[in-house]
């Protein structure tokens, strides 16, 4: 079993405290994302959970056993770094079976599991070259297999792809992911890329100053963020947010009333998602366009609301363009798709 419970874990370097009481309980075999932007504690996190950072307050368990005290090497634990963390002198074979060598296995046992590491990751041809002669992908395996011939219990994977080009990094994604459900070994992975937290997860963190913002599925996350840090960070383009208020129960947008809500009066902050505005010759949404950025399959807009002059942006599918007399645009929103926030707290209303 190679299930992971973070029960309130806090760290604090002095007294600061950087992460703020995470708890989750994550099932054997999940693939985890811990997704934020830099400096969110994410890094902090993976690394507590690995022993390479103390625990300030809290409990870390891993196969059902508490490991606060346990050092690295004692949590059956494997990590896959940024940089690949290769032998330069030597070989691929002689990296990925290191650690067997060091735990004291046998010739025989670690040319078989090195073997057949390799096998699975296609780095047979492979063996007998050195870090050099391979690309940013090929090492990225190398780094891989050296875990994986451990049989861990649990992956840590610290932005492993940040360092690869944008189509190797597609490539790479779907190949770590192919493989983690292919071995069923727990994986916890750390990005800022909200695409590969999207791609790559059963369940996300969204982290945020050493909070977790939302822990869910990558659609629940989208279709229903809990904070306005989530509904923002997660999906491309972000969420466009306006200030809006309730009035007698409805939605009130710069005088325009949108829908009816069944929300007490006050403040309140509107996020509508670019893709999610359609146009619509009665849209109560006016907006001045003024620039385009086609895509091929959809074309970003920006403009500004007449009523308010706020920047917004709209996501549609397939060409277009706008001429130098366009004019304004009407836009509507269907009520399922608008999403309102507490202004104060950011939570969800």
């Amino acid at each position: 079993m190679g299930n992971v419970v973070l029960n309130c874990v806090k760290k604090s370097f002095g007294s600061t405290e950087v992460i703020h009481g995470i708890t989750i309980d994550i099932k054997d075999g999940e693939f985890i994302v811990i997704v934020g932007p830099s400096g969110c504690g994410k890094s902090t996190l993976l690394r507590m959970v690995a022993g390479l950072e103390v625990i300030s307050s809290g409990e870390v368990q891993i196969a059902g056993k508490v490991v606060n005290d346990k050092e690295p090497m004692d949590r059956n634990i494997a990590m896959v770094f940024q940089n690949y963390a290769l032998y330069p002198h030597m070989t691929v074979k002689q990296n990925m079976g290191y650690s067997l060598k060091l735990a004291g296995h046998s010739k025989s046992e670690i040319e078989r599991k090195v073997s057949a590491t390799a096998d699975l990751l296609q780095l047979s041809e492979l063996l007998e070259r050195k870090p050099r002669q391979l690309s940013g992908g090929q090492r990225q395996r190398v780094a891989m297999g050296r875990a994986i011939v451990r049989e861990p219990s649990v992956f840590l994977f610290d932005e492993p792809l940040s360092n690869l080009d944008a189509k190797l990094r597609v490539q790479m994604r779907l190949e770590i992911r192919q493989l983690q459900r292919q071995l069923g070994i727990t994986s916890l992975y750390v990005t800022h890329d909200q695409v590969e937290a999207m791609t790559m997860a059963d369940r996300m963190i969204v982290m945020n100053n050493g909070n977790a913002e939302q822990i869910g599925t990558p659609l629940e996350v989208y279709q229903k963020p809990e904070t306005l840090f989530a509904a923002q960070f997660i999906g491309s383009p972000a969420m466009n947010i306006f200030d809006a208020e309730i009035q007698n129960g409805c939605l009130i947008l710069n005088g325009l009333a949108l829908t009816e809500v069944s929300l007490p009066d006050g403040k309140v902050a509107l996020g509508i998602r670019p893709e999610h505005l359609v146009p619509s010759a009665s849209g109560p949404i006016k907006v001045s366009l003024n620039n385009a950025e086609p895509l091929g399959a959809n074309t970003l807009l920006y403009g500004n609301i007449k009523s308010s002059n706020e920047d917004i942006t709209i996501s549609m599918p397939g060409v277009h363009e706008i001429s130098e007399n366009e004019g304004d645009k009407s836009f509507g929103v269907e009520k399922a798709k608008i999403h309102l926030f507490c202004p104060s707290s950011g939570r969800r209303l």
